[in-house]
């Protein structure tokens, strides 16, 4: 009989790496206390330099925790408005994985994630952009950019690249 590793609440444990991409010194202690009070634990984060926006910080965390934790890390993040990080969360057994992305021209996009990381797109929202294609207030490949996110990897690729060879810190959430 298999068993899956659960918290007290019964919610699968996942895995999940937070990047932040870019933040000024003066908000990196508070991204730490915001991940830590949603963590349950003590979150003390390795910033470097981010090349692609002098002046600001970078640092990656990956987590343990509860699924739908990368939602509750984006809830927390999000009203920073010079701040620009991304989410990632592994699907469980009963639950898809997700991707959030926030920049402050962009505002925060989220998608669900399958297990290979690939954006799955719910009918319901490939149905409604076929209506707004269909009368001409967006075009097809608009839909569909907008439904992957292409405007979020645009907006962050330079900074993911400034951010090669960083290091990773492993974060578990104590149960």
């Amino acid at each position: 009989m298999n068993t899956v590793n659960t918290v007290r609440s019964g919610t699968p444990l996942t895995r999940g790496v937070l990047f932040v991409h870019s933040s000024p010194s003066a908000l990196c202690a508070h991204i730490e206390w915001a991940a830590a009070g949603v963590l349950g634990g003590k979150v003390d984060l390795a910033w470097t330099p981010q090349p692609a926006e002098p002046g600001t910080h970078r640092a990656e965390l990956s987590w343990q925790a509860a699924a739908g934790t990368a939602a509750s890390l984006a809830s927390v993040l999000r009203g920073w408005d010079l701040l620009r990080f991304e989410i990632t969360e592994e699907p469980t057994a009963t639950s898809e994985g997700a991707r959030y992305s926030f920049t402050p021209r962009l505002g925060i996009f989220h998608a669900m994630t399958g297990l290979h990381g690939d954006v799955l797109i719910p009918e319901d929202r490939i149905k409604a952009f076929r209506v707004k294609a269909a009368q001409g207030d967006i075009s097809m490949d608009e839909a569909l950019d907008g439904l992957l996110g292409v405007k979020w990897d645009a907006e962050l690729e330079p900074f993911r690249q400034a951010g090669e060879g960083a290091p990773v810190r492993w974060l578990h959430q104590v149960i």
